[in-house]
């Protein structure tokens, strides 16, 4: 039987080693650029270390500015100048928790896209714009008091909730905290399954995780452990079964969404059948969705 992947118990899927002439996974980082670079972008935020987990997938930490405040959860506008002088802009989740001095966030790099084809050179010391204006549904002050949490993220849609596992109020607010990420390659759920690997050395959190914090990572083309897509998980019961959840519904089960359009979509025709209505900051409910990055 497949298994979810409590915090501390089981191994994550493990992908095979990569051919020579495969993609490399880089870290650098630093401090303090060589040169310092005054501000010469509108909202400027200093690069401290990038990342490049595939060749399609990377993150990036930026200085966070003193005056920014946010939920975890939420998302801000970030990019760098277009051809023509002006900015280009584009939502982000950030990863990073609330408490964090830096912000941290995970894109996909598109070949011909307009920010992305150039955001993914980014270096250490160097500069975008951060709109220091959080916003977002994917909160906690949108759903009401339950006993577990859902976070169902496809993709890069794991962003928002790589900073509500590592939130205290997470775990204050709910008994037990599911994690499940779907992508189309195991090379693909690195960046989750490390994240939540070190949650168990964290000085803040690591208490707080054990024993509550269960992992469900599954691929839909390579072959893994897991196989398959969330919601048929969720509709054939294998979901529930592999965790040993014996029920779902609206008196217990809160839930998180942020995948594509399709995605999102499947999702809310599931948790609406199971009996949960879609919640806002104005009036919280069982669950909620991010709009933001699809459509």
């Amino acid at each position: 039987m497949d298994q979810g992947l409590p915090l501390g118990s089981g191994v994550p899927p493990q992908r095979p080693d990569p051919p020579d002439e495969g993609p490399e996974t880089v870290t650098q980082t630093t401090t303090e650029p060589d040169t310092p670079r005054a501000p010469a972008l509108p909202d400027a935020a200093t690069v401290t270390e990038v990342r490049h987990w595939t060749d399609r997938l990377f993150s990036f930490k930026v200085e966070r500015p003193r005056s920014l405040r946010f939920r975890s959860g939420e998302f801000v506008m970030i990019g760098l100048l277009g051809d023509t002088g002006k900015p280009l802009l584009r939502a982000y989740s950030i990863a990073s928790p609330a408490w964090a001095d830096e912000l941290e966030f995970y894109s996909i790099k598109v070949p011909d896209g307009p920010l992305t084809s150039r955001l993914q050179h980014i270096r250490p010391g160097d500069q975008i714009i951060l709109r220091p204006k959080p916003v977002g549904t994917l909160v906690h002050d949108a759903l009401l008091p339950g006993k577990r949490i859902w976070f169902f993220a496809t993709g890069t849609g794991i962003a928002p909730f790589a900073s509500l596992i590592r939130d205290p109020q997470t775990y204050e607010d709910y008994d037990e905290v599911y994690l499940t990420h779907t992508c189309r390659d195991v090379a693909e759920l690195d960046y989750g399954r490390e994240l939540v690997d070190s949650l168990r050395e964290d000085p803040l959190i690591g208490e707080m995780v054990e024993g509550k914090l269960f992992y469900y990572p599954t691929t839909t083309r390579e072959e893994s452990p897991c196989m398959g897509r969330i919601t048929t998980r969720m509709e054939d019961g294998r979901l529930f079964s592999d965790l040993g959840v014996e029920s779902f519904g609206p008196e217990t089960d809160r839930a998180m969404v942020c995948g594509s359009l399709a995605f999102n979509t499947d999702m809310k025709a599931l948790l609406e059948g199971a009996g949960l209505r879609e919640g806002a900051n104005s009036e919280p409910a069982e669950y909620v969705v991010e709009k933001a990055f699809v459509g």
